[in-house]
């Protein structure tokens, strides 16, 4: 019966295993013990010199391995180690002065790795730590080829986690990278669902702070860069880390913290392999995975970004002299995109200083615009396909991240009343900036994206503008023809079919209005000009009577709401106001309220309840933008996600405004809910 069952676990071991595996239980059936306790027992005795107790130590080992793999055990993990341990150190001097072979070499890495950590969950198993020292010497100065092998996934994990073996587990990190970029087999990890360990196991290991792959992973990089390694080498492990990013975002995070910053700089300043075009552009998606994933608090080391930085902006000056970036330059303008967008929460600052403070930078962009804006009603056919539109998309991207960076990094800094005088426009720039007026004529005449970007571009600079007003309490230099000019693009684009476009364009119309509160000219104009009455008359019948409202205007109410209410503040509102919101139109509003005042009622109980319990200004930064990992090599996608990024980022003035803009809305909740409970009770 015993010869039986083993007979059929060789024939189950081949199966599994490959053929013959199961050879070494056959040639020792006859020996091996019946109870599974004494086939640990014979684990833990000497073989040397003993080639029949050293087959039978082989068997032994075969059987628990499979077992192993597949979470069968055939006694509990403190007698698996106990044993394990045992034969580590009654034959140390034969696993450490003779070859072993590799199979064994595998099989004993996975029990005692498997073992070890079950002893970790459990902290009432003890171990030898002279037999994890013979462990560890014989990982070191042997040959073991884990891509090859089949381990557990626990395991696995639990080896990752020994920094006293580092060296040959970054050797095993670039055997998968090369195994990885070549096709061959990846490591094996048969567990619960008897998974393969590709990239998703080594991804998710990177992205978690346990164990070392990201550090391995990073120190490797820089090993190879300092030592002048085989270009394919570097280029598989920097593929390698940008599909973990793809993954695991996160893991961003923890090669930041490990200094991937470091190996890039390294790449760029130290290395040879920095002037390679394939090692620089597989570099460049890295860098790109990283910035749009990453966190914040990762960011801490700014020195070496600031040097990547300088290089990267080296390499793009030779391309600007033809205007026109290539679409590696484009892929560079990104990674400056995205380093400014995280200068927003105060990382990256002297990198983000280099973008925007780029005088070559500055006038690259100026040329594209000039050029862009020259072209008038054919613009329209420069859209993201052509190489034009492209260029104009990124610089357009470019010139409001560094708005927003600006903003945030060196506040007050910057007069933005220049960028709205037409007369400065042949004057030298000393920050990247487009003119107001250029804005428009890109509102005007672009593509939908050039639109959408440019009408984004607008807002925030007429945001930065009005900040400017009234803090240092000027009025601005323009003319009321040129404000009346930008106010005429604006009004066009109120009922623009993207939302988007029209809320930004609405919202520009709103600030603008609110400066000319002591501009008697500019309300005489208003007051003329019936296109301001059309919004007005078209907003209070949607109000009174829904049904009544052109179709337009009821799918864009809520950006010519923000119009409506800025003509309402005005110190002298137009005398067709008055005749607009007469008594039976105010009646009308009121009764359409009513019946949804439930609703109406809960709109205004979670705003209060916001404005009493969230911070404003911690609920208007970015911290909680989705992460949505995308690859660089697409530039439709680059150019897609960084629009994604752009509208996902708000307006700390206008969304959240000042403290007494917030308690003045808590005041006219409360007195609404006040007024409405006095009724009731009537």
């Amino acid at each position: 019966m015993k010869w039986r069952v083993y007979l059929m676990l060789s024939s189950l071991v081949e199966i599994l295993l490959g053929n013959d595996a199961g050879q070494p239980i056959r040639e020792v059936v006859s020996n091996l013990p019946t109870d599974p306790i004494d086939l640990l027992l014979l684990l833990g005795q000497k073989s040397s010199k003993n080639t029949f107790l050293d087959s039978c130590q082989c068997a032994v080992l075969l059987i628990l391995y499979t077992s192993s793999l597949y979470d069968d055990r055939l006694a509990d993990e403190k007698s698996m180690l106990a044993s394990l341990e045992q034969y580590i150190l009654v034959n140390s001097n034969d696993l450490l002065c003779g070859v072993v072979d590799p199979l064994k070499m595998t099989q004993l890495i996975n029990l005692y790795g498997l073992s070890r950590a079950a002893a970790m969950m459990n902290h009432q198993i003890p171990y030898s730590p002279e037999a994890e020292r013979i462990l560890f010497h014989l990982l070191n100065e042997t040959e073991w080829d884990l891509p090859s092998s089949r381990i557990h996934l626990e395991s696995l994990k639990w080896l990752f986690q020994q920094e006293k073996i580092s060296k040959p587990l970054s050797n095993q990190i670039l055997k998968f990278c090369r195994s990885n970029s070549s096709n061959r087999n990846q490591i094996i990890v048969h567990g619960e669902n008897n998974q393969t360990m590709n990239l998703q196991v080594i991804s998710e290991m990177a992205s978690s702070p346990d164990n070392y792959v990201a550090r391995l992973s990073v120190c490797l990089l820089i090993q190879l860069l300092e030592e002048e390694s085989q270009e394919h080498d570097i280029i598989s492990l920097v593929k390698l880390l940008t599909m973990i990013t793809n993954i695991f975002p996160s893991a961003s995070d923890q090669l930041c913290l490990h200094g991937i910053g470091h190996a890039i700089r390294t790449l760029y300043h130290n290395s040879s392999c920095g002037s390679s075009p394939q090692v620089s552009m597989a570099m460049t998606y890295l860098m790109f995975n990283i910035l749009q994933s990453v966190h914040p608090e990762a960011l801490c080391h700014d020195e070496a970004w600031l040097a990547v930085t300088v290089k990267l902006m080296s390499s793009l000056i030779p391309t600007q002299s033809v205007k026109c970036w290539s679409g590696e330059g484009l892929r560079v303008v990104a990674i400056f995109c995205l380093i400014l967008h995280q200068s927003t929460n105060k990382v990256l600052v002297e990198a983000s200083k280099t973008i925007f403070y780029s005088t070559s930078l500055a006038s690259t962009i100026n040329s594209m615009i000039h050029a862009a804006c020259s072209k008038g009603p054919s613009l329209l056919d420069c859209d993201e396909e052509t190489s034009t539109g492209e260029n104009l998309m990124f610089a357009l991207l470019l010139f409001y991240f560094s708005l927003r960076s600006i903003h945030t990094v060196v506040p007050g800094t910057v007069d933005w009343k220049k960028i709205l005088n037409p007369s400065n426009r042949m004057q030298p720039l000393s920050t990247v900036s487009i003119h107001c007026h250029d804005l428009c004529r890109l509102l005007h005449f672009g593509s939908p994206p050039v639109k959408l970007v440019a009408s984004y571009c607008l807002l925030e600079l007429i945001t930065r503008l009005s900040e400017q007003r009234n803090t240092s309490h000027e009025e601005l230099k323009s003319s009321m023809a040129y404000l009346t000019s930008i106010m005429v693009i604006l009004k066009g684009l109120v009922f623009y079919s993207d939302v988007r476009v029209s809320t930004n364009c609405s919202l520009c119309l709103s600030v603008i209005l609110g400066w000319e509160k002591v501009d008697m000219t500019g309300a005489r104009v208003i007051a003329k000009n019936t296109w301001w009455r059309l919004i007005v008359e078209e907003m209070a019948v949607s109000l009174a009577a829904p049904s009544l409202a052109s179709k337009s205007f009821i799918n864009h109410h809520k950006p010519a709401v923000h119009v409506a209410v800025a003509l309402l503040k005005l110190q002298k509102s137009p005398e067709w106001m008055r005749t607009v919101f007469d008594d039976p139109c105010i009646s009308g509003i009121i009764k359409n309220l009513e019946s949804k005042l439930l609703a109406l009622n809960r709109i205004l109980q979670e705003c209060r309840k916001r404005l009493y319990t969230e911070d404003c200004q911690n609920d208007c930064s970015d911290e909680k933008l989705e992460k949505r990992t995308i690859t660089a090599d697409d530039l439709g996608e680059v150019c897609e996600y960084l629009i994604h990024v752009m509208s996902s980022t708000k307006s700390l003035d206008l969304d959240c405004g000042d403290l007494q803009t917030s308690k003045r809305l808590l005041e006219e909740i409360e007195l609404f809910f006040k007024t409405s409970s006095t009724e009731d009770d009537r």
